[in-house]
């Protein structure tokens, strides 16, 4: 999936919540409808992103495993 994103936040080597409130604060800065890009290595950042963009109505346009990180393309709303 090749989606254009307009901040990108690297929170690599990170653990839970911090990917989480990373993201949150990242996103209270953007514009409605911009792209943030989350790179993470947290396993548990998979669900996690899953249930923030559920509880924050910030739509999860993509979700991405390599086999070195998790990438995560969320729109906010």
């Amino acid at each position: 999936m090749n989606v254009t994103f307009n901040k990108d936040l690297d929170v690599k080597g990170l653990n839970c919540p911090l990917p989480i409130l990373r993201a949150k604060k990242a996103l209270t800065d953007m514009d409605s409808g911009q792209v943030l890009r989350v790179v993470a290595t947290d396993p548990g950042s998979v669900k996690d992103f899953v249930a923030f963009c559920k509880q924050t109505g910030n739509p999860l346009l993509s979700s991405e495993e390599t086999a070195t990180a998790f990438t995560f393309l969320i729109s906010k709303r």
